[in-house]
């Protein structure tokens, strides 16, 4: 007969499988690989990585640090293929500008400068551009950022959906700025900015797939205010930072708990979601904690400054609804629990599939 495992090997074993080396296998690429999870992790460790040999980042985070003459800086890009290009809250545009702009804040960067190539599709309305490129300025204003530079494609009709942009950006760290998984640790506190899922259930309703008369809006401004008022208060207490979009808080949790080997408790009760981003969940079937923002961070800080994290996120606009959501534990390493309502514990794993295609 085959050995009967005890509930601590069968952990065991679920633990070495999660650790070890990822491998792509998939013949074709598919949505999901696109969506911020599994699938994703797989695309970029088990394929992109491996193939630019030692070319690769050194670490896969939100910007790399590079160093020019003593200044640490911050360098990141990233792509917005969102439908449609016009939302309640947001656009394309600004989307461009202040995710590339949030994935330096959360570097504990002071941005400096981005770059935008757009690709347009053949036919689309000049109206429609003239509406991207007004808000692309707008947000770049809000965010203190001028365009430096940048590139323009067209590409045949039906060959994409109106316009693709692409932003880089650079910005400066903070001398007191030391943000990285690694120096997560057992006691350290989980906040989050403020409510969850807005983003990602306001692209929904503006696709019409939801029967809901609810006014959801998208989260989409810049995070730095948010960024440089909670260093201000932690300083090198503030451990790491990251915003959650695609994969939502659910798969940020999980990323830092697998690079910090520490498992990770949230309060389910804590979680600042708004009842119409609950009730488009429901109908959905899916959970908040997944679902995309653009305007959110969850920050890990040291235990005896929490309360002054708390308040300074508070204090500005874009944190009037920060929550701490939970706490870092020694056990399970690597996991992410939920302890619900009711009292009870559930396992919170990354994100599998895309249950919101496109919504960045």
């Amino acid at each position: 007969m085959p050995k009967v495992l005890t509930e601590e090997e069968v952990g065991a074993r679920i633990e070495e499988m999660r650790r070890r080396p990822q491998r792509f296998r998939d013949g074709r690429i598919t949505m999901a690989h696109g969506a911020g999870g599994k699938a994703s992790r797989a695309l970029v460790e088990g394929l992109v990585v491996p193939l630019l040999g030692d070319r690769a980042p050194a670490t896969l985070s939100d910007a790399a640090e590079l160093t020019v003459d003593g200044t640490r800086l911050a360098f990141t890009t990233d792509s917005f293929v969102v439908r449609p290009l016009s939302f309640p809250g947001g656009t394309i545009g600004e989307l461009a500008v202040n995710g590339t702009v949030n994935d330096l804040a959360v570097s504990g960067a002071r941005p400096l400068a981005v770059s935008l190539a757009m690709i347009l599709e053949e036919g689309l309305p000049a109206e429609a551009l003239e509406e991207q490129v007004r808000a692309i300025g707008a947000a770049a204003s809000a965010a203190g950022v001028p365009v430096a530079t940048g590139d323009t494609k067209v590409v045949e009709r039906g060959k994409c959906d109106g316009m693709y942009l692409t932003t880089t950006g650079v910005g400066v760290l903070r001398a007191d700025a030391s943000l990285a998984p690694e120096r997560v640790r057992p006691g350290d506190k989980v906040l989050v900015s403020g409510t969850i899922g807005d983003h990602g259930v306001a692209i929904m309703l503006a696709r019409g797939g939801l029967d809901l008369e609810a006014e959801v809006r998208s989260d989409t401004r810049s995070l730095w205010p948010v960024v440089h008022a909670l260093l201000d208060a932690c300083g090198p207490e503030a451990h790491c930072l990251r915003d959650a979009t695609r994969g939502g808080v659910a798969t940020v949790l999980n990323e830092i708990a697998a690079a910090a080997e520490v498992g990770v408790l949230v309060a389910e009760d804590r979680l600042p979601v708004r009842p119409e981003v609950t009730g488009a969940c429901e109908i959905l079937g899916i959970d908040p904690l997944y679902v995309a923002n653009e305007g959110k961070l969850v920050a890990f800080v040291a235990p005896e400054v929490a309360d002054a994290a708390l308040e300074a996120m508070r204090g500005v606009e874009a944190g009037a609804d920060a929550a701490v959501i939970g706490e870092v534990r020694d056990e399970p390493p690597g996991r992410v629990l939920g302890r619900t309502a009711f009292g009870g514990h559930r396992i919170i794993d990354v994100l599998v599939g895309d249950p919101l295609p496109r919504i960045c």
